[in-house]
């Protein structure tokens, strides 16, 4: 079904394209269209459903559907290109804040959270009472994991040509803890490490715990890390480190090719840096196939790989991996003198879901949501917000990476719209040295409804207000 009406919305958006149905005309009604392409009215009204996502079709009440045509100019943000020193990391407190802010009764369009409705609830509730039920080990210190959760991601990871066994994965809570499990095997407080710019708040915060600098590299919202920039930074600094978000980076949505991905991984490799790979994102694309790890170029054991279930399944099950390569043992010291072990119940429940073929299943809907999330997110903004607003085009994932054209701050929007209870991630969030003023990110993961359309309205509202002030 799900396939059904995406092929449906496709053909319709054909004719759209094609003038077969002209701007502001009104679509045959559904019970025409279902006879026309041989569906049933569910699978046309979901198909309406998914082309008003993309901006093609308005639903007038009591009238149908009638065809608009999206902006489609709106411009990719820019790569910025200042020149960056090492400095101590620290992660800003408004992160800390909109956490808490994304318990109150805001529109949570703030941190990359994605809404229950995207999220595999059922599923999970079943394995997690199969995996409760008496007999079952889970009570016990799963140390480094349990056997089944790491023969499960062995498998997944080989199918991503990333060669391993199961006692090559170490189990962690989240992909967060991952990465500071990863930094703390290879560097020591005071140590460089480099980063996309840019990043992802979590990796700030993961750097700032470990006491570490950071020297930040330029990024292409389209292509990501700057190679050139690292190459410049390798060449400079002391780097004991690279993190990078290889497939649908947070906050750009940016995804490395492979060409690019094995040319990172050569030239961390003969520098002696290890690469910590972040690729929580992975698994959400929007294309036809999973794009690889960076992992899957590694041949030396240099590559840190980290990844969770938290965007996918579940972000309270707490539930990650890693395959530290070569690190391997320095991180399993580092994961028994933090914590000792992971709750065995998420492993054994994610292993059941995994196991029966769960997983798959639910991410062939899960990334068509995401997909027309985004694109229906992309489009309201680029109504809503001021000429010159520039959006990202990510590839998987569910944010937006919004640059405000003049001198419209991020933060005074941030500001005036939690006023009016929406939350949004100012771009300075994303950066330790004040970049990205003009800047935010939107969680698309939410269900399209009256109020986060509203929300978004209001938004550029404000926008528009601080343009015309400015």
């Amino acid at each position: 079904m799900g396939m059904l009406y995406n092929h449906v919305a496709d053909q319709l958006q054909t004719l759209i394209h094609e003038g077969v149905y002209r701007e502001g005309e009104r679509l045959p009604g559904v019970r025409v269209l279902s006879r026309q392409f041989s569906v049933s009215v569910s699978t046309i009204l979901q198909a309406h459903q998914t082309l008003e996502g993309r901006g093609y079709l308005e639903a007038r009440e009591r009238s149908g559907y009638f065809v608009r045509l999206p902006r489609l100019d709106t411009p990719e943000p820019t790569m910025e290109l200042t020149r960056a020193e090492p400095v101590p990391a620290t992660a800003r407190e408004m992160a800390l804040e909109l956490c808490s802010d994304e318990r109150t009764q805001t529109v949570p369009l703030a941190a990359a959270i994605p809404h229950s409705d995207f999220l595999p609830v059922r599923q999970i509730q079943q394995a997690t009472l199969w995996a409760a039920r008496p007999g079952t080990e889970v009570l016990d210190y799963a140390f480094p994991g349990k056997a089944e959760f790491r023969r499960q991601i062995a498998q997944r990871m080989n199918g991503l040509g990333c060669l391993c066994t199961a006692e090559d994965v170490l189990t962690t809570n989240g992909a967060q803890e991952a990465m500071i499990l990863g930094l703390r095997s290879v560097t020591s407080p005071g140590d460089i490490v480099a980063i996309e710019s840019p990043s992802f708040p979590g990796i700030l915060q993961a750097l700032e715990v470990v006491g570490l600098q950071v020297i930040e590299i330029p990024s292409h919202p389209t292509d990501g890390l700057s190679l050139e920039g690292l190459q410049l930074a390798l060449e400079q600094w002391p780097v004991r480190a690279c993190i990078v978000v290889t497939n649908h980076s947070n906050p750009m949505g940016a995804k490395l090719s492979d060409e690019r991905k094995q040319a990172l991984v050569s030239l961390l490799d003969a520098a002696g840096a290890p690469l910590i790979e972040d690729d929580i994102y992975g698994d959400l694309y929007f294309g036809d196939q999973r794009p690889k790890p960076a992992k899957a170029f590694d041949r030396t054991g240099n590559v840190i790989y980290c990844s969770s279930f938290s965007k996918t399944i579940s972000p309270g099950l707490r539930l990650g991996w890693m395959l530290p390569g070569r690190h391997y043992p320095q991180a399993k010291q580092q994961k028994y003198f933090s914590n000792l072990a992971t709750a065995s119940l998420p492993q054994l429940a994610v292993s059941r879901f995994l196991e029966q073929g769960g997983y798959e299943r639910y991410l062939r809907v899960a990334r068509q949501q995401y997909r027309d999330a985004v694109e229906r997110m992309r489009v309201a903004v680029g109504h809503a917000f001021p000429e010159g607003t520039a959006v990202s085009r990510p590839q998987g994932g569910f944010v937006l990476w919004v640059q405000l054209p003049g001198n419209v701050s991020g933060t005074r929007l941030y500001h005036k719209a939690l006023d009016e209870g929406i939350n949004i991630a100012p771009g300075r969030m994303f950066s330790i040295s004040d970049k990205y003023e003009n800047y935010l990110r939107l969680n698309a993961a939410n269900p399209w409804s009256e109020r986060v359309e509203f929300a978004v309205r209001r938004l550029g509202a404000i926008a528009n207000e601080l343009l015309a002030d400015s």
